[in-house]
């Protein structure tokens, strides 16, 4: 088998679509050996910063000494992005023996069972820090929480960053519905730590933690320094910092100061430079990460208004990301995202016209950033999907093209 096989077979799986529930999962690490057993995991859910949290403590523990696994999605380029042993990416001879074996355990379920991507890259994932002897692993959800895949595991603790309005259609329509859901990785007797949230958010929380006579630790108010960009990215420091002391896996002060100066978490807020121009690179792709974006923007460039490339898809809440944006930027140039869940360009162009005058449609994203040769500051913001290609055509990562197994459906 070689590497576009297995990646090939990983995309017949994305075809079967999501699906919430934990039965095949667990009977999948069962086959595998229950290696989620073995580890020290930290699990952590949210809506936004849970990969930036994952990160930032990953960061500590490796600064630290320990052997880290990390586990994030979506992926802004390559699959591989996805599992991490002390940063490294997993290797494609590594992914090539992986789905080797889970393709003969896929066999051992009645076809309309079969276990989806998420489920397979999840098992995938927890075998491999195990057989890596990861010393802790971060260990990022994927949708919502409680009938997540990843909430197979017994962690030695449970994070829950900022929740907001996003999968509505999936987790419910109102914020302490989704609360519920991400609440979901809480176990029994299983420290949580928890950011700043709404009340009724923190109500819920709460709520769920006591069910399960689980010590409920809630972050202080307050910022803390670190190499990520924005202010939501210093409170999500604060968190971080929260669970690194009190989690249970020993590290020192100095080792958390400099894990969080250290970290490194591409396509948020990232400031690159191309020759003479700047670009702003940033996975607001809802809300609540409009308004972190609209946030920097104001506090970093108060006196300028740059250009926004943006990109979206359809089932997201973009229109808020428009209208928090726009009153910032001097021009808007929407394109098209490598999904089939991309919003047409022209509808996004048509209502981005209501809230700024200089607005443009492109047909690619290759045309988009033409558009935009001469302007020294250019936002890029909205779907991951876009994220990832802007980076791919500005030469910033080596082009993989695998952005299309992030698409999925239930």
């Amino acid at each position: 088998m070689t590497y576009q096989q297995a990646i090939d077979w990983l995309y017949e799986l994305r075809l079967l679509g999501s699906r919430l529930g934990l039965e095949n999962p667990r009977q999948l690490a069962e086959l595998a050996g229950n290696p989620q057993d073995r580890l020290k995991i930290i699990h952590v859910a949210g809506t936004n910063g849970k990969g930036s949290v994952c990160a930032m403590l990953e960061c500590i523990y490796r600064v630290q000494g320990y052997k880290t696994g990390l586990f994030t999605s979506p992926h802004l380029v390559s699959f591989r992005e996805r599992i991490q042993v002390n940063r490294e990416w997993v290797s494609k001879e590594d992914i090539i023996q992986q789905v080797g074996v889970m393709q003969m355990r896929l066999q051992q379920f009645p076809e309309d069972q079969t276990p989806t991507f998420f489920e397979v890259i999840t098992v995938m994932a927890l075998e491999y820090f195990a057989q890596c002897d990861c010393d802790v692993v971060l260990l990022e959800t994927g949708l919502g929480g409680r009938l997540d895949a990843t909430n197979i595991v017994n962690p030695i603790g449970s994070v829950i960053t900022p929740i907001s309005l996003d999968h509505q259609q999936y987790l419910g329509e109102t914020i302490e519905e989704i609360a519920g859901e991400k609440a979901g990785i809480i176990k029994l007797g299983i420290p949580v730590y928890c950011a700043n949230q709404q009340a009724s958010v923190i109500e819920v929380i709460e709520q769920v933690a006591k069910d399960h006579d689980a010590p409920c630790e809630l972050v202080a108010d307050g910022e803390t320094n670190t190499a990520l960009s924005g202010r939501h990215q210093r409170e999500n420091a604060t968190l971080a910092k929260m669970v690194a002391e009190e989690a249970g896996v020993t590290v020192s002060s100095v080792s958390i100061v400099q894990g969080l100066q250290e970290v490194q978490w591409q396509g948020r807020l990232e400031c690159v430079e191309k020759g003479s121009q700047k670009f702003i690179i940033d996975a607001a792709h809802n809300p609540a990460g409009a308004q972190a974006l609209a946030g920097y923007l104001k506090e970093e460039f108060p006196d300028q208004r740059p250009s926004l490339l943006i990109g979206v898809l359809a089932d997201k809440s973009w229109k808020n990301t428009v209208e928090l944006l726009s009153p910032l930027v001097s021009s808007i140039i929407c394109v098209p995202v490598g999904s089939g869940r991309g919003l047409v360009p022209g509808e996004l162009a048509t209502f981005a016209h209501l809230h700024c005058e200089s607005v443009q449609s492109c047909d690619s994203l290759t045309e988009g950033l033409e558009k935009l040769t001469e302007e020294s500051l250019v936002v890029v913001a909205g779907s991951v999907y876009l994220i990832g290609e802007v980076m791919e055509q500005l030469g910033l990562v080596e082009s993989a093209q695998e952005q299309a197994l992030n698409d999925w459906k239930i």
